[in-house]
């Protein structure tokens, strides 16, 4: 394999030996559907307790407020080919919830986590301080029991405090790793944003001590597993934060965020991510956009996530389609979900943030 520089990461890292296929659109919004009237993207995926796959897809009603739905896949000759509504699993019910712009729960990303028995769901709570992470549980799939938003651990070696800043893209190992000091540990993957130009408009946020990148970029966080196992509602709080990986190449040069739940692969722990070029507009929590999203990968350390050991140097998809050149954002490839169904394994993403497709995923 090609060996390429990671400057962050401080070592070599090596390409990563796969690859994604496009297969199509899986889910579009239905004629008629008031919550689905401005998109259906992102989703998250489980496997419910009858053995069928069920999307859960981020649906958007008018005003910008978004829902958490349910889909049971629909499969013919081995792969996914459409869905079956369900209904909603997930509102925006709750105070913290709803903001001044608008409001919801979106882009649910699920992990299976077999040593609890649970579906961990994080989604961002678009509330009134703009977008927060959260967490919700489910033992079947269709009850989803909220256990708040995510509480992250006041770190004094980072002298700073990461519940003042917006985070998204945050999803779950599904199995113990060793923390930071060895221990058996669940691990969450997460991207803060040092942004502050809500709040004072043309200044520049503190950085965490060591950082000197303002982009958004990749971190892990850790909780200790023995706590979990005492009280599931510690999933909630996080600590012993670190870096993961930043942008370093040309199509990821805005910022860069994870995907699926990490995939265990004899490489170590893949993670698909997306890479994103283009400026963003100041202007409130909703600003004006023009971005283009590809999706790429990280493998990272089996005994040690928090380290990068390949990465790759090309995207794996690009936008390229009419449904994901043009749509509610354009230009936008956004893997959320990866599931393995008879031999092969499936990406869904969302495409310009109006329709979700699916990609193979294919090792080289």
């Amino acid at each position: 394999m090609t060996s390429l520089s990671d400057t962050r990461a401080g070592s070599a890292v090596h390409a990563v030996p796969y690859v994604l296929s496009r297969l199509g659109v899986i889910m579009a919004p239905e004629a008629g559907n008031e919550l689905e009237v401005e998109g259906v993207l992102n989703p998250g995926t489980a496997w419910g307790q009858d053995g069928e796959l069920y999307l859960y897809p981020r649906l958007v009603a008018d005003g910008n407020v978004s829902r958490v739905g349910r889909a049971r896949v629909v499969v013919e000759n081995g792969a996914p080919v459409g869905v079956e509504r369900q209904g909603v699993v997930l509102e925006p019910d709750r105070g913290w919830e709803h903001g001044s712009d608008h409001g919801g729960v979106e882009d649910p990303r699920i992990t299976w986590v077999p040593s609890l028995d649970t579906h961990v769901m994080t989604y961002v709570a678009y509330g009134p301080l703009g977008p927060r992470p959260a967490l919700a549980v489910s033992k079947d799939g269709i009850t989803w029991d909220r256990l708040g938003p995510l509480l992250f651990e006041y770190s004094d070696d980072l002298d700073t405090d990461l519940n003042l800043f917006p985070n998204k893209d945050v999803v779950y190992f599904p199995e113990v790793v060793p923390g930071p000091d060895g221990a058996p540990s669940y691990a969450v993957l997460h991207r803060p944003m040092w942004d502050f130009s809500f709040v004072r408009p043309g200044e520049p946020a503190p950085l965490p001590a060591g950082t000197t990148d303002d982009r958004a970029a990749i971190w892990i966080s850790y909780i200790d597993a023995d706590e979990v196992k005492k009280d599931l509602s510690a999933l909630t709080r996080l600590s012993n934060h670190r870096f993961v990986a930043g942008s370093v190449y040309d199509w990821e040069a805005l910022k860069v965020g994870g995907g699926p739940a990490p995939l265990r692969v004899p490489e170590g722990w893949l993670v698909l991510h997306h890479g994103v070029t283009g400026h963003i507009e100041a202007g409130g929590f909703t600003p004006q956009q023009n971005v283009r999203y590809v999706a790429g990968a990280l493998i990272l350390d089996a005994d040690d996530p928090s380290k990068v050991v390949a990465r790759t140097a090309e995207p794996l998809l690009e936008p390229a389609t009419e449904e994901e050149t043009s749509g509610t954002v354009s230009n936008v490839v956004f893997p959320t979900a990866i599931e393995k169904i008879e031999d092969e394994y499936y990406v869904f993403y969302g495409m310009a943030d109006s329709k979700i497709g699916v990609a193979r995923l294919d090792r080289v």
